[in-house]
This record gives structure tokens, sequence and C-alpha cells, in this order.
């Protein structure tokens, strides 16, 4: 069984003359030469694996090469599903909305930090609402102090054609 190039080398694949070996027990031998450290192995019916290849002379274990990286693999799967993966939720609103109606955006805003993830605040402009874009910056920054102390401005308030855009991030 042939290790990967990015894997770490095994028995005769181990270049340097002199290793430090830890036996299957898990015992320190000190330093040993490599052929008598893979005669070792050999006799334990396991793999010379080379796990500290930077030190001087490296650290060589004797141990089942398959099950070592199955181990590695099960390690790098278990870290990758603990990842968090974190997304923008976009709340869309308009200059002249409702009591109720922010209340319940802003429910909804809460809730996507509580979660770990980004909001795009999105306010649309329709018609003669462009003339009165101070309404809409008064209202995203009304949103922005409600949020205060939960979130802080990644990207602040800025009009893209006839919506104006801000981005909040949790704390």
């Amino acid at each position: 069984m042939m290790p990967s190039r990015d894997g770490p080398r095994i028995n005769e694949m181990i270049e340097e003359p002199i290793v430090v070996l830890i036996d299957d027990e898990g015992e320190n031998r000190g330093e040993v030469s490599v052929a008598d450290a893979i005669e070792i192995a050999i006799e334990a019916g396991l793999d010379l694996v080379e796990v500290s290849p930077n030190m001087k002379p490296p650290v060589c274990k004797i141990l089942d090469y398959g099950k070592f990286k199955y181990q590695a693999q099960k390690k790098a799967n278990e870290a990758r599903k603990k990842q968090k993966t974190i997304e923008i939720k976009e709340i869309k609103m308009r200059p002249n909305i409702d009591t109720h109606d922010y209340d319940v955006k802003m429910k909804a805003i809460r809730r996507f930090f509580d979660n770990g993830d980004k909001v795009k605040v999105t306010l649309r402009f329709r018609g003669r609402e462009m003339a009165h874009q101070e309404l809409g910056l008064q209202l995203l920054h009304k949103v922005r102090d409600e949020t205060v102390e939960i979130s802080k401005v990644e990207s602040h308030p800025k009009l893209e054609g006839r919506q104006m855009v801000m981005v909040l991030a949790p704390k």
C-alpha cells in the first residue's frame, strides 16, 4: 500500500538514517536507525509512520497506517461538519412601511442574528418616493439604532438605482 504524496511517509519512504522511535505501546525507544525501526514494525505486523518529519531527527511511530489514515479522514470530516457557513439573509422594506410590518421585519432580523447570519436590508423606492430618499435613510438608521447592541454595520446605506442597501453583521 503506497501513501499519497501529501500523506506522511511510511516504511522504506523515510529518507533519514536515524529516527526517534515510538513503539506500538506508545513508549519512546529513543534514536534508532530506520532499518531497525522498520524491522521492529514488521515484527509487530504494523507500519513505521513518520509523524513529525520536521524534527531533527524525525519522530516515527509504529502503527497501522490504514487505521491512521482512516482516523485522520474522520477527524477532517468532523471539523468540516462543525464549520458554520455564514449566509446573507435579505429583508426588503419600503420607505412608508407600517409600524406592525416594521416590527415583524425587525423580529426576523433579530432571529437571523441569533442564527449567526448577516442581514442585507434593502429599501425599494417606487415612483415619487425617489424624491424623498431622506425618509428611506432615516428608516435604515432606525433599523441600525435598534440593532446596535447585537450587530455592527458592515456596509453603510448606499443608493443602488431605485433601492438603498445596508448590510449588518452579528457582533
